[in-house]
């Protein structure tokens, strides 16, 4: 261990897969802290492979002068995941001194629906067709929250009607204030399918970690029910992610994958410098001739990888030893103290 890699802790906020990102980071020899909500105390203090807990009423925290001196203190590299885009906005996150794992910058693109767009065009993904406004809708939508919801508030519409409906609906719950925070997108049938990529700028390798399916409530449990009965009493489908389900692709859809991850990260870089660094993930769905409609993606680890700690069948292919996304995280970071390039994967 050099002793620029002693002086360096890995932090994240206790929340959407902090396990994997911490135990893999004190797999590989760093000491670890979390930012942990008071109410989640009782989960997190149970692994000792935390050294540090610091308790904080609100991720928002995170930002006070407080929170950010202990960060200092400890040399500490914050690795972003979902709850950390949900709680923050892109300009908080833009504004954080501690250093953040991998490009702070690309996150406005995940939250801006627009930005998102633009950036999956660039990619050449074949993607569902965007809507401007509900009175364009003449076909089956689904209707979404921007940024990291977990499928919170989505909704599916075929016309205004059913689209106005959702939304009062929303704004009764307070999901939303109003229809302007919501994005519509041409429905895509078929088999779903989330593609777990790392891409190290130090080597300027992309690798395959493992592809998911979510299990979400409830619209995977309505399945169950008889057509009849669901008509009867006329459910509306939520698509709150509760899990996730391990996937094997076809071989021979590999070749593909891979295009399509390579083909981002260069328009990544091209479009949001210094590009993509670590983890992403391009989440679609496979159609009814094996072609990938591409209808998200997440700039960062994603909660899929969490079924993964020992390694996936694809990681397996990669390395001869056990290496979760949170490993692979700590792994790079190594590698970058250990070559003084900490800088390349850091902003």
């Amino acid at each position: 261990m050099t002793e620029e890699k002693k002086g360096y802790s890995i932090a994240t906020l206790g929340s959407h897969c902090s396990l994997q990102v911490l135990k893999g980071a004190k797999d590989e020899g760093f000491e670890t802290l979390l930012v942990c909500e008071r109410q989640r105390l009782n989960l997190y203090k149970r692994f000792k492979f935390i050294d540090e807990i610091l308790v904080v009423e609100n991720f928002n925290e995170i930002l006070d002068d407080s929170c950010q001196q202990r960060l200092r203190q400890s040399n500490s590299i914050i690795i972003p995941h979902g709850t950390f885009i949900a709680y923050l906005s892109s300009e908080q996150i833009e504004g954080i001194s501690t250093p953040i794992f991998g490009n702070k910058w690309i996150f406005r693109w995940e939250a801006d629906r627009e930005l998102k767009q633009k950036l999956m065009e660039n990619s050449g993904l074949a993607i569902p067709r965007s809507l401007k406004s509900k009175d364009d809708i003449e076909e089956l939508c689904i209707v979404k929250l921007h940024g990291a919801a977990g499928g919170r508030g989505y909704f599916l519409a075929w016309d205004k009607k059913s689209f106005d409906e959702g939304v009062e609906k929303l704004i009764k719950r307070n999901a939303i204030k109003g229809e302007e925070e919501l994005y519509i997108q041409e429905y895509v049938s078929g088999v779903p399918a989330y593609l777990q990529f790392f891409h190290s700028p130090i080597t300027n390798e992309l690798e395959l970690m493992g592809v998911d399916r979510r299990y979400e409530s409830d619209v995977d449990g309505i399945g169950r029910i008889p057509s009849r009965q669901q008509l009867a009493v006329q459910l509306e489908p939520s698509y709150n992610v509760v899990g996730n389900i391990p996937i094997v692709l076809r071989e021979s859809l590999l070749g593909e994958v891979y295009a399509m991850g390579e083909r981002f990260v260069e328009a990544a870089r091209r479009l949001v410098p210094p590009g993509m660094t670590g983890p992403f993930c391009l989440e679609g769905i496979y159609d009814r001739e094996g072609k990938f409609i591409t209808f998200e993606f997440s700039a960062r680890i994603v909660a899929g990888t969490n079924l993964y700690l020992d390694g996936s069948p694809y990681s397996d292919l990669i390395f001869n030893e056990p290496m979760s996304m949170g490993r692979r995280v700590a792994r790079e970071i190594k590698i970058a103290c250990e070559n003084g390039v900490l800088q390349q994967i850091t902003t």
